[in-house]
């Protein structure tokens, strides 16, 4: 059976906060049994006629002022509502400057304080994505958020930081197709987390819709 095919995308050139260098590696390595990952910092991949050869879309996108060009955001929303799979790692959330990309998101970036350790809880027992997942802690960049009302999402997990416990992982379905976001990510460190590593495989198999081998 042929091999899946992901799409890596963030930024290379000129990221704000989060390079891709680094961060690919890892998140070949994490993938490398369930699919092959092609990375690259080229928007034009996320236009119809490109995107169409890839079973999994994974954005690490690190531009917070700007915002996906029309054509690039509707060849997405195209793409995932037709049966396509999304995963967004922590900034990935920065394509939320345009707001149907935000809809497709189920939520909007809002701040964070500074980076401390945090401690991880399972909000959805059962779901296939956090199968095997216990509670864990990690340094990380404790992210808050927006919802979007209009769009049902199950949250994955919540993390506790001493100011409160919030939302830091979800998935849904837009149209056909399934959206996954993980709010860890911050860094190369952060992949080598190991309940971490087994949310993005398992999150990546569930967007795909592809079965565990035994």
């Amino acid at each position: 059976m042929e091999r899946k095919k992901a799409l890596l995308l963030g930024d290379y050139t000129h990221p704000m906060y989060h390079p891709l260098q680094g961060v690919d590696e890892e998140i070949s390595h994490i993938l490398q049994e369930v699919m092959t990952v092609q990375c690259s910092e080229n928007r034009n991949l996320l236009l119809a006629e490109h995107l169409s050869g890839y079973d999994l879309l994974i954005s690490y996108v690190d531009d917070w002022k700007g915002a996906i060009a029309p054509q690039q955001t509707a060849g997405l929303l195209s793409y995932v509502s037709g049966g396509g799979a999304l995963l967004v790692l922590h900034n990935g959330i920065s394509m939320h400057n345009r707001y149907e990309i935000a809809q497709l998101l189920g939520g909007r970036f809002t701040g964070h304080p500074a980076p401390r350790k945090l401690e991880f809880n399972v909000a959805a027992e059962g779901h296939a994505i956090v199968e095997g997942v216990n509670h864990f802690t990690m340094e990380e960049e404790p992210y808050r958020f927006e919802f979007d009302s209009f769009s049902e999402k199950t949250v994955l997990l919540e993390y506790t930081d001493g100011e409160g416990t919030w939302p830091c992982a979800w998935a849904h379905s837009y149209g056909m197709g399934r959206v996954v976001y993980l709010m860890p990510g911050h860094d190369v460190p952060s992949f080598s987390a190991e309940p971490f590593r087994k949310l993005i495989v398992q999150s990546a198999m569930w967007a795909t819709r592809t079965k565990m081998r035994v």
